[in-house]
């Protein structure tokens, strides 16, 4: 009985926790960042800042039409299906049969995520990132931090 309850706890401490990614997903995962080119990651930082641009905060500076934004979602569309039917067919097959359709959601998420760590690696990101620090006041965080 004892074990049972062990057994039974184990369960719902498990259940209660988020998921992690399964060893089919993980391979998805790397399949995806190995078998996708420069070029497609690029394309993925594309497609992410078309989708962003479409916030009301960033509309006055995101100068983007409704063409650009169309041809961008398809060339997505497109790297999305030949990644899954042609690059990782096979991974994808058994991520998709032993853990379920979030296995492609959580290696594209991956994906994405490498696609912009690359975007901000960039020196003329890091150059534009790096011209925040001329504005801050150090005076007065130094005065926040030092107890004044």
């Amino acid at each position: 009985m004892k074990g049972l309850r062990t057994l039974a706890l184990g369960l719902t401490l498990a259940l209660s926790m988020p998921l992690q990614a399964g060893v089919y997903s993980q391979d998805l995962s790397r399949c995806l960042v190995e078998g996708s080119t420069t070029e497609d990651k690029f394309l993925l930082v594309k497609w992410m800042f078309s989708a962003a641009a479409q916030h009301p905060a960033v509309g006055d500076i995101a100068d983007l039409s409704e063409a650009q934004a169309d041809l961008i979602n398809r060339d997505a569309a497109n790297l999305f299906v030949t990644l899954i039917t042609e690059v990782c067919k096979e991974t994808a097959v058994k991520a998709v049969k032993f853990e379920g359709p979030k296995a492609l959601e959580g290696a594209f998420e991956v994906l994405g995520q490498v696609a912009a760590t690359e975007l901000f690696a960039s020196p003329e990101v890091a150059k534009s990132l790096a011209g925040l620090e001329s504005h801050v006041d150090n005076a007065k965080l130094e005065a926040t931090f030092s107890g004044q």
